[in-house]
């Protein structure tokens, strides 16, 4: 499977094997030790290391629920009338799908699939830039891409990648693909990261944001077992970047899915003190610590309410 699709996901190896994640897990491993596959989180590639990248149909498949849910919270955070920048990948045509819901929205975007997600979107402006297109994830590149987003100032820029560590901050395999997403967060007054739990703790070749550029990072809750992506939030946080996490269904495995705010959620594992805000989000600093719980929205009105008072 891995070679048919470049890569794939625990949840699709167990469904297809009929055994559990534990079992596929553990089967994975032995496959890399062989030098047959790279592990990832939530799932395993190709060989390839830092320069290799996935193509969209590979891409496409690997957590799923957990993209449709951050890019859930990601179209909380824009408002009517705004004006923002859409980078390429599989979350952010999610995040798209979403905005088309948005009146009076500008999105400036070098993606395809984020173009095509909003070309029938009634009172959304969509701006392309131009470019050489990359046909493996859609999206155009080059100095052309750059050159047309000289002198352009938006609120937001709404970022992807192929890997998040605090210690580098977002990174992709593709050189030209990193330029054009710079030249993007230039034009951003916030830069706002969106990272499935499979992408923190894995670095890539070029990177695109450093840490200190990255205003908020939009991510789901790790399974109890990966330490290290829990460990990764953390770090990110001490960091001063702000943190929301996104509910992907019970147990934060996929299954239904919840709108931001719709249901209580628990506390990640991590070391520290805890402290709460509304909708899920922590605003990093150092001796901080995170949490994942999401209010209500009357429970959150009412907090609002006791904070003017």
């Amino acid at each position: 499977m891995v070679r048919a699709n470049g890569a794939v996901s625990l949840r699709e190896l167990a469904r297809v094997v009929q055994t559990s994640e534990v079992t596929v897990r553990r089967d994975v491993r032995a496959l890399e030790a062989e030098g047959l596959l790279d592990r990832r989180h939530g799932g395993a590639v190709l060989p390839g290391g830092f320069t290799r990248e996935s193509g969209f149909p590979q891409k496409s498949h690997l957590a799923t629920a957990e993209k449709t849910a951050i890019a859930d919270v990601a179209a909380s955070l824009v408002e009517e009338g705004e004006a923002i920048v859409v980078g390429a990948g599989t979350t952010t045509q999610e995040l798209a799908r979403r905005l088309a819901r948005v009146p009076g929205l500008t999105v400036v975007t070098n993606s395809l699939l984020v173009a095509q997600a909003l070309a029938h979107a009634n009172r959304v402006e969509v701006v392309m830039t131009g470019g050489t297109l990359r046909g493996s994830n859609y999206a155009l590149v080059g100095s052309g891409a750059e050159q047309s987003l000289q002198g352009l100032r938006v609120s937001r820029a709404f970022l992807s990648g192929s890997g998040l560590t605090a210690e580098r901050g977002l990174s992709t395999s593709n050189m030209l693909s990193a330029s054009v997403d710079r030249a993007l967060v230039q034009a951003a007054a916030e830069v706002v990261v969106l990272a499935d739990h499979t992408k923190l703790g894995t670095d890539t070749m070029f990177q695109t944001v450093p840490t200190d550029v990255i205003t908020r990072l939009v991510t789901d809750e790790p399974p109890a077992h990966d330490e290290r992506a829990a460990t990764e939030l953390q770090a990110l946080a001490d960091q001063g970047v702000q943190i929301a996490v996104a509910g992907t269904g019970a147990g934060g495995h996929g299954g239904e899915q919840h709108p931001p705010g719709g249901r209580p959620r628990r506390d990640l594992p991590l070391p520290g003190q805890r402290g709460r805000m509304p909708g899920g989000q922590f605003r990093g600093g150092p001796g901080s610590a995170l949490t994942s719980e999401v209010l209500a929205p009357e429970r959150a009105a009412r907090v609002a309410d006791l904070r003017r008072r």
